[in-house]
C-alpha cells in the first residue's frame, strides 16, 4: 500500500476525500473488492465523491483505482500483523502460508516500510506541537501497557531527564485510573496504544478527556481505538510477519519526540551533568 499512501500524501484532499482515504488505507482488504457504490454507502458519502477522489489521485476512474488497490493488497497480503492481532492466530496463519527461509530479509523489508510510513505520516509540525505541549504541561503521564511497556519505559527515562513531574501509570500497586482521577486541564497524557488495543487504556483515555487534560496518542492508524481522543496524533504501522508487532517505527517516533523536545528545554546540560555525577558514583549507567 506504500504507493497509494504516497499518492494520498502528495495530493490536496477535501475533508470528504480525506475520509475516503482513511477508510481505504485502513480497510484495504475489503475496499479492493468493493464497488464504488459499496464504498460510498459504507463510508457515508456520495458515489460521485468516490469517483472524484480516484481522479484527484491521478487515476482514470474507479476501475483503474480498484486495480491498483488490488495489486497493492496482493503485495502486502503476507503482512500478517496488519490483518490479525491475536498472536496464536498469527502463528497459525504463517504456518499455512508459503514457507520462505529468507525471513531475516522479509523482516527487514517490513521494518523499512514501517519506518518510511513513520516519516511520511508524521510531519515535523506534529513533533513541534507535542514537544511544546509537554514543556508547558504541569504534569506528564505515560500510559503504555504490556507489549507497549518498553516504549513507555524509554519515554519515562528520557522525558524525566528533560522535564519535571513525569510519571508512568503501570505500577503493580496502582492502575492508570488511580492517576487519571487527579488530572486537570494543566496536565498531559501520552498514550502508546498499538494492537491489540487495551480496554484499560480506553478507560484511562475517557477519564483524561473528561478532565480536560491534553492527550498525545501514538498508535498505528487514524481509526485506532484511542485515535479519536488525541489532541495530537502520531500514527505508524507495526506490520510484521510474526506473532509480535514490529515496534521499530514506533520507537523512531518516540526518539524523534525526545529529539525535538531536547531543543526546547532550558538547562538540559546542567541537569544531565547533575544526574551523571550521582550515577557515576554507583556505576549504573
Amino acid at each position: 500500500m506504500k504507493e497509494l499512501r504516497d499518492l494520498i500524501a502528495g495530493s490536496t484532499l477535501t475533508k470528504t476525500q480525506t475520509l475516503i482515504a482513511d477508510y481505504v488505507l485502513d480497510h484495504a482488504a475489503d475496499a479492493c473488492f468493493m464497488t464504488s457504490t459499496d464504498l460510498a454507502i459504507t463510508i457515508g458519502v456520495s458515489e460521485s465523491s468516490i469517483i472524484r477522489f480516484t481522479r484527484t489521485l491521478g487515476f482514470d476512474g474507479f476501475m483503474d483505482f480498484q486495480k491498483a488497490l488490488r495489486e497493492g493488497y496482493q503485495r502486502n497480503v503476507l503482512n500478517i500483523s496488519s490483518q490479525i492481532t491475536v498472536p496464536s492466530q498469527r502463528v497459525l496463519k504463517r504456518s499455512k502460508l508459503k514457507s520462505d527461509s529468507d525471513y531475516i530479509n522479509n523482516h527487514f523489508q517490513n521494518v523499512v516500510s514501517n519506518l518510511e510510513q513513520a516519516l511520511l505520516n508524521n510531519p515535523p509540525e506534529t513533533y513541534e506541537s507535542a514537544a511544546e505541549l509537554l514543556v508547558k504541561s504541569r504534569r506528564k503521564f505515560i500510559v503504555a501497557s504490556r507489549g507497549n511497556a518498553g516504549l513507555g519505559a524509554y519515554l519515562l527515562l528520557y522525558l524525566s531527564q528533560m522535564l519535571p513531574s513525569v510519571s508512568a501509570t503501570d505500577f503493580i500497586s496502582t492502575a492508570p485510573m488511580d492517576h487519571m482521577c487527579h488530572l486537570s486541564k494543566e496536565d498531559c497524557i501520552i498514550f502508546v496504544s498499538l494492537p491489540r488495543y487495551s480496554s484499560l487504556d480506553k478507560l484511562s483515555a475517557d477519564m483524561a478527556k473528561k478532565s480536560g487534560a491534553q492527550i498525545i496518542v501514538i498508535t498505528d492508524k487514524p481509526s485506532a481505538l484511542l485515535a479519536g481522543y488525541a489532541d495530537i496524533l502520531f500514527t505508524v504501522p507495526v506490520d510484521n510477519n510474526n506473532f509480535f508487532n514490529s515496534l521499530v517505527g514506533a520507537q523512531f517516533i518516540v526518539e524523534e519526540l525526545c529529539e525535538t523536545l531536547s531543543h526546547k528545554v532550558k538547562g538540559l546540560e546542567k541537569r544531565l551533568q547533575n544526574i551523571d555525577r550521582y550515577i557515576s558514583e554507583l556505576g549504573i549507567y
